[in-house]
Parts: C-alpha cells; structure tokens; sequence
C-alpha cells in the first residue's frame, strides 16, 4: 500500500510511534529520518518525521536536535537553525568530522528494544 503524505498525518498511531522514537534517542546517538520511518513502521514517511519535529518537538520535549539526514549531516541550512543544532550534538558529545558531517558508523542510535 502506497502511503502518502496526508494519509501519514490521519494516522495518530504512526505519528505516536515517531514521537516515541524520537524522545528515546540517548544522548550521544544520532538517527536519521528514514531510520525513525522505518522503525516507526512506514519507511515512506520521512517527511513525517520532518513534520512531527517541526510541528511537536518543543511541546512533546523532543531531542529534535538528535535527527538528522542519512549522509550524516545536519540539513537545516545555516542560520536557519543550522549551528543550534550543531552545537547541542556537540554538547551530547557527537564529533564533526573535517567536512561537518557525523560518522554514522560511530554515532548512529541502534536500539535494542523500543516499545512502541
């Protein structure tokens, strides 16, 4: 079943599942929005994933800052929130490699078991 966009917004339950997600990132892991879609249970519902934390992360407390893209980089673009971002990864202890991005193999989040 293809899913689009506004069918994803009518789903509560897969936009609870990624609000759920979202807030057991530890500090220190990163995820990538096509990581969260899939473990949410639709891997077409990135943009989402970019909704719910544009539109939730500050009233559901969420580590917005603990999403990023699947290049690991960050892809709010400077001065449009770009070095906050970076600088609260920075602060969960995440390095930047030369080129500004995240090493996915040291810092991506693996759960071992999330109750959604």
């Amino acid at each position: 079943m293809e899913y689009r966009r506004s069918e994803n917004l009518k789903d509560p339950s897969l936009n609870q599942r990624i609000i759920t997600l979202i807030k057991n990132i530890p500090e220190g892991k990163v995820a990538t929005y096509g990581q969260i879609a899939t473990m949410a249970g639709n891997p077409q519902a990135t943009r989402l994933v970019v909704w719910t934390l544009n539109s939730c992360s500050q009233k559901e407390k969420l580590p917005w800052h603990r999403v990023i893209n699947s290049k690991g980089r960050i892809s709010l673009k400077p001065g449009q929130g770009y070095e906050l971002q970076k600088m609260l990864l920075q602060k969960d202890g995440i390095k930047f490699e030369e080129d500004d991005s995240i090493d996915l193999e040291k810092y991506l989040w693996s759960p071992s078991e999330i109750r959604l």
